[in-house]
């Protein structure tokens, strides 16, 4: 199986935080192999069509923006 890239876009705000925390989690209770890449640079967050963080790509395709997804409607994306 591959290896999942969980991108959270943010400027490491206490919300971007607790999305990492929720994202690990999630990726961890199902099994999934992953690897979480915090972009923290405005560039790069803008490169992603993000104005608003925080936010969640999976292998660089952006799902949420501009909040924090619980851990069970995140395990719901990363199984699709």
């Amino acid at each position: 199986m591959r290896n999942m890239k969980i991108q959270i876009l943010g400027t490491g705000c206490p919300k971007c935080k607790k999305l990492t925390d929720n994202a690990e989690k999630a990726a961890l209770e199902l099994g999934i192999e992953h690897e979480i890449e915090k972009v923290t640079d405005i560039n790069a967050i803008m490169a992603f069509g993000v104005m608003m963080t925080p936010a969640l790509a999976i292998d660089n395709e952006v799902k949420f923006v501009g909040r924090v997804p619980g851990v069970e409607e995140l395990k719901t994306i990363l199984q699709k």
